[in-house]
């Protein structure tokens, strides 16, 4: 985790002053979990939650409100301010500012989307199957979210479909028993000119 925080802190900025990194996967792949450790690994580093641009109306639809809140006043050395959305009262909250660091993690599904990764110093996707991460994903929020869940499920299907993330990823994260292993993606062995086929599952290693 060290050495991944010390190559990330060694990148020119992507986005103004800021080296966003971007932490992509499933729901339950472990993003939020495993950002929170690289943010500490990084010396405090912050993290925006992109379950705090999306809504329940725009599970997916959020780029433009995230490019004009935060992605635009960075691009021009300012400061950034968003509202986050409150998942009970379904409804958005007072400003938040975010200043820039040297070092930012966005995490969240879809956080590698073809929009943003003109922004970010890299992307790291989360490799965990699909299926096994919605399953820890429910079983992590219950009964009370199955609803949710079925309408997640087929949103993020047809999201990946469009604008796959894995494909572009310069690192795939695996969890193990020890930590977690950091090992080059497949935007690591693709070419200037070479097209993207494949899509968000598994490589057939995995």
């Amino acid at each position: 985790m060290h050495d991944l925080a010390a190559r990330l802190r060694r990148l020119p900025p992507s986005c103004g002053p800021v080296r966003l990194v971007a932490v992509d996967g499933h729901a339950g792949s472990g993003k939020s979990t495993f950002a929170g450790r690289l943010a500490a690994a990084l010396g405090g580093a912050p993290v925006l939650r992109l379950d705090d641009i999306a809504s329940h109306e725009q599970l997916f639809a959020w780029t433009d409100r995230l490019l004009a809140q935060v992605i635009t006043p960075w691009s021009r050395g300012q400061d950034a301010r968003y509202t986050p959305y409150d998942w009970r009262a379904r409804t958005f909250g007072p400003p938040r500012a975010l200043p820039s660091a040297p070092v930012v993690l966005m995490e969240g599904v879809g956080a590698g989307r073809r929009a943003l990764r003109p922004y970010l110093a890299r992307l790291l996707w989360m490799d965990l199957p699909r299926e096994e991460a919605w399953a820890r994903g429910r079983a992590r929020d219950g009964a009370e979210q199955r609803e949710f869940w079925t309408g997640w499920v087929e949103a993020e299907r047809a999201h990946f479909a469009a604008d796959p993330s894995r494909p572009h990823a310069d690192f795939l994260v695996r969890q193990t028993p020890q930590g977690y292993e950091v090992l080059p993606g497949p935007a690591e062995a693709l070419g200037p000119d070479q097209s993207i086929t494949q899509g968000d599952g598994p490589s057939a290693m995995w």
